[in-house]
């Protein structure tokens, strides 16, 4: 199951955030919140499987998102 970790607010913090996340070897997909899918100034969720969960928040906080 995936879990939210973090609320995005632009399609670029998500990216980041993702690669971050990625080099860490976490597993992660973003989701827009809108209906205009991949606009760049919407909301986007990141998410990670459950079992990855704290460490991706760890992660979050030691990197000041």
């Amino acid at each position: 199951m995936w879990t939210v970790v973090y609320m995005a607010q632009n399609k670029d913090m998500a990216e980041k955030l993702k690669s971050i996340l990625e080099e860490s070897g976490i597993l992660v997909r973003i989701n827009p919140i809108s209906r205009n899918k991949e606009k760049a100034d919407d909301y986007f969720e990141v998410s990670v499987p459950e079992a990855e969960v704290e460490e991706a928040h760890g992660i979050i906080i030691e990197k000041g998102f």
